[in-house]
């Protein structure tokens, strides 16, 4: 009895077993719809998201190939000399016309005074040469005059002369006496050198236009040498005042290599100044221009700054791939030829979203998004 009872309890077992796992099978196949519903929800959602970004992004072309830029001014002083005085640090603001370094200006002091003195001896030169002109304009007319009237008064002197020569030698011998006669000669004699003389006198006085011609280029050439002592003066004023080295705009002081004691020469470079204007340069590929005009807007994210949104614009786009300006340009016509997508400088000027307080240097990583129509 108890034999049987066991295999009655084994095979009741083994029909419980059997139905559960049919009812397993039962259950699994009521809930393969549900799962397959669950998919299909995802994909739609995934495929609804995907076009809503699509949507919303497809007229919003970005690129990280970018950076911020600015103008760097490299000051250098105009003359030679020693730093006296350096009155700016590393990453200090400065205004444009602020006096930054001082140059020991005596060398100079001293040219500027012999300066002053060239020009004034100069001045004085050229009032003579002027009174001379002034004098020459009556003098040589009045000598050519007086040269005419000697003339005459000798051609006078010489016709009594002659006569009275002629006289003696007409007259008896009783009628005279040898020495009346010899100083009728000696009178003749002198008063033909007298004419000589009146007409050499003449002949002198005569080019009276040339000789106050002759002043007047002594005065011009008076008043050039005074036009080069005052450019004399001029530069010797600017290489004084080019002693003091002044910022030419408002900035921040980069990249300094002077100290107090340190010698300076003409064209070295002091520092830099970087101007407060900054945008930034978009290298986008050729093929992302083909929209993109000035005047579109722009968001840029910055790098350096994750919670600083910028708002600009686009201002221009450079006509001309970045290789086409590069130390040697690709020649495509030579070798092998393989195409490389160009990318093209796109400047993107700053409207709005700079914080004073958050300075934004030149040449930091940008992400700019333009938005096409």
């Amino acid at each position: 009895m108890a034999q049987g009872d066991e295999q009655d309890n084994r095979a009741s077992q083994g029909d419980g077993e059997q139905k559960k796992k049919q009812d397993d099978k039962k259950g699994g196949k009521k809930s393969s719809p549900l799962k397959r519903i669950i998919l299909v929800l995802v994909v739609v959602v995934v495929a609804v998201a995907w076009l809503g970004y699509w949507l919303l992004t497809r007229n919003q072309i970005e690129t990280d190939d970018a950076y911020t830029t600015g103008r760097k001014l490299a000051v250098a002083p105009h003359v030679n000399g020693y730093v006296t005085q350096l009155l700016v640090n590393d990453n200090q603001f400065v205004h444009a016309g602020q006096l930054l370094v001082k140059i020991d200006d005596r060398d100079y002091l001293a040219s500027l005074h012999k300066a002053e003195a060239s020009v004034a001896q100069a001045e004085a030169n050229l009032a003579a040469a002027t009174q001379m002109v002034a004098v020459a304009r009556q003098n040589f007319p009045g000598r050519l005059i007086a040269a005419k009237g000697a003339l005459a008064s000798a051609q006078a002197q010489l016709f009594k002369a002659e006569t009275d020569y002629r006289r003696q030698h007409s007259v008896s011998r009783a009628a005279t006496t040898q020495q009346d006669i010899d100083y009728s000669k000696a009178a003749l004699d002198q008063a033909h050198a007298e004419v000589l003389r009146a007409e050499g006198e003449l002949q002198q006085s005569t080019p009276v236009q040339p000789n106050i011609e002759n002043q007047e280029a002594t005065m011009k050439q008076q008043n050039a040498a005074l036009k080069a002592a005052e450019a004399d003066l001029v530069q010797a004023q600017l290489n004084l005042g080019w002693t003091e080295v002044r910022a030419p705009h408002d900035g921040w002081i980069s990249q300094r290599n002077v100290e107090q004691g340190d010698f300076v020469q003409t064209g070295q470079k002091l520092f830099s100044i970087v101007e407060p204007e900054v945008w930034v340069v978009a290298n986008y590929k050729e093929t992302q221009i083909k929209k993109m005009r000035p005047g579109q807007k722009v968001e840029i994210e910055v790098d350096a700054y994750p919670n600083l949104a910028l708002h600009g614009h686009v201002d221009s786009i450079q006509l001309g791939a970045g290789a086409a300006f590069s130390a040697f340009p690709p020649e495509n016509a030579t070798g092998n030829f393989v195409k490389i997508v160009q990318r093209v400088p796109v400047k993107i000027l700053i409207d709005s979203g700079l914080d004073p307080n958050v300075p934004l240097p030149l040449g930091v990583s940008v992400v700019p998004t333009v938005t096409v129509p």
